[in-house]
C-alpha cells in the first residue's frame, strides 16, 4: 500500500493487497509460516527464491541490500535494506538519490537523528527502524519533516514527538515497544489519512474520532477508549483493546457499524468484563476474542460471528447451549474458559462449526454430543483436559489439530 502498488478502485486497499498475497501463496512463490483466524499473519520465501528475488531486484534496480564488506550500494536503487552497520551505511554519499524506502533491521543502530535531518530522506514513503528493544530510545523531532511518509514502523522506542502530526500522508503507524507503552502526542489525531494505528500507548488520544480513515486500532487501553465517541469511525474494521475493567462501559463499541474483528482483554485475572450485551448491536462482527472473566455469557450474540475465542472466562455454566445456536460459527476456541465438569452439544447445534479447540479445561470430565450436532466438523484440538476420559465416538475420526493452530 505504501509503495503505491495497489491500484485505486472500489475495493479496500487492504482487501486487494491480501488477494495479491494469497495469489503468490497459490503459486508457491510465498510460503505460509503462521495463520490466525484464517488469515496469514506470517509468511516467508524459500531460500533459493529469496536469492533469486534479490538478484532480479538488483537487475531492474528495484532495491539493494547494503553490504558492509564492500561499503557500497547501487546508485540507481531508491529502496535500501540495511541489516548491519547502519552508521557506516549513513556515511555513504546518498545525496544524488531520491530514496523511497529504507528498512533498518539493525539491532545495534542508534543514530536515528541522522536519518531525519538529512535532506536525502525527504522523499521517503516507507521507513522501518527495527532496533534493539532493550535500549528504548526517543524518536527525534525532525521525523515530522518526512512529509511523504506513508508507513512508519518503529521497534524499541519510548515516545513520539509532536511533529508527527505533520505527516498528513501517513497510512500506517506501527510501534513495537517490546512490552513498554509509548507516548502518542495529541497531534497524532491530525493524521487524517491514517488507516492502521498499532501502538500500545498510555495517554488518552484526544479527538481520535477525527481519524475517520482508520481501519485498524490495536494497542488502545480502556482508559483511552472510554471517553471516545466513535460514531465517526465509520471505516474501522478491527479493534483490539486491553486493560478493561468491570467498572467501564463498552457500549460505545456498538457505534462501530462496520466492525468485523474485536479483541478485548481484561486488565488482570481478578477483574472481569462489564456487560457484553453491546455485541448484539455489532451487525457485521465476524471475529470475536474475549480474554478475561465473564460473569454472564449473553444469551444472544451477533448472528454474523464466524469465529470466537474465549480465554480464562471463569464460566461455571456450560456455554455450549448458547454458543451452539450461532448460525454461522465456524471456528470456536475455549482456553481455560469453563470450570464445569460437563459440556452438552445438543442435536442441530453448531450447524456450521468446522474447527473446535478445547484447551486447559482442567475439570472437564464428560462431553455429550447430539447425533446431528456439528455435522461439518473437520478439525478438533484438545489439550490440557486431564479429566476428560473419552471423546464422542463421531469425533474419533476427525483430524487432530496442533495446539498452535490458532496462535
Amino acid at each position: 500500500m505504501a509503495e503505491g502498488f495497489i491500484p485505486r478502485g472500489e475495493e479496500r486497499m487492504e482487501d486487494v493487497a491480501e488477494g495479491f498475497l494469497n495469489e503468490l501463496i497459490r503459486r508457491s512463490l510465498v510460503q505460509v509460516a503462521n495463520t490466525y483466524w484464517e488469515r496469514v499473519i506470517e509468511c516467508r520465501v524459500h531460500d533459493l527464491l529469496h536469492d533469486l528475488a534479490i538478484q532480479k531486484a538488483l537487475e531492474v534496480n528495484f532495491f539493494d541490500v547494503y553490504d558492509p564488506r564492500s561499503h557500497s550500494i547501487s546508485s540507481l536503487c531508491i529502496r535500501h535494506v540495511i541489516h548491519s552497520q547502519g552508521e557506516r551505511y549513513l556515511s555513504l554519499d546518498l545525496s544524488n538519490l531520491k530514496l523511497r524506502s529504507i528498512m533498518f533491521f539493525n539491532p545495534d543502530f542508534r543514530k536515528k537523528s541522522h536519518i531525519n535531518s538529512r535532506s536525502v530522506f525527504q522523499h521517503l514513503y516507507v521507513l522501518y527502524l527495527d532496533m534493539h528493544v532493550g535500549n528504548v530510545s526517543i524518536v527525534p523531532d525532525a521525523i515530522g519533516s518526512l512529509y511523504h511518509l506513508k508507513l512508519l514502523r518503529f521497534r524499541g522506542i519510548d515516545d513520539l514527538p509532536s511533529s508527527i502530526g505533520n505527516l498528513k500522508n501517513l497510512q500506517t503507524l506501527y510501534a513495537n515497544t517490546g512490552g513498554y507503552n509509548c507516548q502518542l502526542p495529541r497531534e497524532t489525531a491530525d493524521l487524517i489519512n491514517l488507516r492502521h494505528l498499532v501502538a500500545p500507548y498510555t495517554k488518552p488520544l484526544v479527538h481520535i474520532n477525527k481519524l475517520t480513515s482508520l481501519q485498524v486500532i490495536e494497542g488502545v487501553g480502556c482508559d483511552q477508549w472510554k471517553d471516545v465517541d466513535p460514531v465517526d469511525l465509520v471505516n474501522l474494521r478491527e479493534l483490539t483493546m486491553d486493560s478493561i475493567k468491570k467498572s467501564y462501559s463498552l457500549n460505545n463499541i456498538s457505534n462501530l457499524k462496520n466492525l468485523s474483528t474485536l479483541k478485548l482483554y481484561c486488565q488482570d485475572g481478578d477483574d472481569s468484563f462489564p456487560s457484553l450485551e453491546f455485541v448484539n448491536s455489532c451487525e457485521k462482527l465476524q471475529k470475536l476474542e474475549l480474554h478475561g472473566r465473564i460473569e454472564e455469557l449473553p444469551r444472544l450474540f451477533s448472528n454474523s460471528i464466524t469465529m470466537m475465542a474465549l480465554s480464562f472466562s471463569g464460566l461455571t455454566e456450560d456455554p455450549m447451549p448458547i454458543l451452539g445456536r450461532f448460525p454461522n460459527l465456524r471456528n470456536l476456541e475455549l482456553v481455560a474458559a469453563y470450570e464445569g465438569k460437563e459440556i452438552m452439544c445438543s442435536d442441530k447445534s453448531f450447524s456450521q462449526l468446522e474447527f473446535l479447540h478445547l484447551y486447559d479445561l482442567e475439570k472437564l470430565e464428560r462431553w455429550d454430543l447430539g447425533t446431528s450436532a456439528m455435522p461439518l466438523i473437520k478439525g478438533l484440538g484438545i489439550y490440557g483436559c486431564p479429566n476428560l476420559k473419552e471423546i464422542p465416538e463421531r469425533m474419533k475420526d476427525v483430524e487432530l489439530l496442533k495446539t498452535n493452530y490458532m496462535r
